[in-house]
């Protein structure tokens, strides 16, 4: 098992080096680059000004030496600072990485919540009525975006009831309830988004669990339906929805992005929005390179997962 983790961690290293390169690129490949930005707050700018601002900010040698001057100071834990603040681009992403893991860590919490329990219990009642309801619901929520709930619950409720979640953010260690009460709606809207495929793979795999023959065996020993479920079944069963939720980061860290403009959440999301239309190339790559080491993270959590239910994954 531990040759297997340091694998793992050898191959996370290739992984981010080429991610850094594409993000390193493709930031620069949008149209209007932050120099006409600069320059578009100055009317009276001349050539000479953009020249002087391309060597101040080192954009006039050649894109491979920027990457590979970037990418030693981020080897040092240094990301370089923003184009527009001059703050450390590290400094900036300590202030919005936790905001953005607390929505994410309670999303994942609501999605799971809901996903598996409805899941199994829609396995263990096939083609009954609440079999239909949860399927229906599935459904649903696979057909409506996120963001569009999250429209839907700022616009309404205030015009209907006179009512809106909050918008003023506060930290979690300054007042837990009020921190709670800002996030949990968003955390609702993108952990039910995330439950539908949950909820539809955990019905299917058990069940295809509960017509094995070791699940016959346990039913003619005399085993009670819950101990055969929770006991025999639900570790196999959750393997392939172990391996789901650790597909899922990715659309869990982007419908964060989303729903953090909607309801005005500091996070990560928020910050790349606003680096993406100032083009802050430094603050950019350092979200994305962020956000890459936390979905590689999150599936070796997933692999070192399948160790916990599948015995014979310890072995290797």
């Amino acid at each position: 098992m531990q040759a297997f983790i340091i694998r793992r961690l050898l191959a996370l290293i290739p992984t981010l080096i080429f991610t850094s390169i594409i993000v390193f690129a493709s930031i620069r490949l949008i149209p209007g680059d932050v120099i006409d930005l600069m320059l578009s707050q100055n009317d009276i700018a001349t050539g000479n000004d953009r020249a002087r601002i391309e060597q101040a900010l080192g954009f006039d040698q050649p894109i491979y030496i920027q990457y590979f001057k970037w990418l030693w100071s981020a080897l040092q834990g240094d990301l370089g600072r923003s184009l527009w603040q001059n703050t450390p681009v590290t400094e900036q992403l300590a202030e919005t990485l936790p905001i953005t893991f607390e929505l994410g860590l309670l999303a994942l919490i609501v999605a799971l919540t809901v996903a598996i329990p409805i899941g199994i219990y829609s396995a263990m009642r096939q083609d009954t009525a609440g079999d239909y309801i949860a399927r229906s619901f599935s459904l649903l929520m696979l057909a409506i975006p996120s963001f569009w709930l999250g429209t839907l619950v700022m616009v309404f409720p205030s015009v209907w009831w006179r009512w809106a979640p909050p918008l003023e953010y506060t930290p979690f260690l300054e007042d837990p309830i009020k921190n709670l009460g800002h996030m949990i709606v968003p955390a609702i809207l993108l952990g039910l988004s995330l439950s539908a495929v949950t909820m539809r793979m955990t019905r299917t795999m058990m069940l295809e669990v509960m017509r094995q023959d070791y699940i016959r065996t346990a039913r003619a020993k005399g085993l009670g339906e819950i101990l055969v479920v929770v006991r025999h079944a639900l570790r196999n069963g959750l393997i392939p929805v172990v391996t789901l939720i650790g597909l899922q980061a990715p659309l869990l860290i982007g419908g964060a992005v989303i729903l953090e403009q909607i309801f005005v959440v500091p996070g990560m999301g928020l910050l790349l929005l606003d680096a993406v239309f100032q083009r802050d190339y430094p603050v950019v790559t350092g979200v994305f390179l962020v956000v890459g080491v936390g979905i590689l993270v999150i599936n070796l959590l997933v692999d070192l997962t399948y160790g916990f239910l599948d015995p014979k994954v310890r072995q290797q």
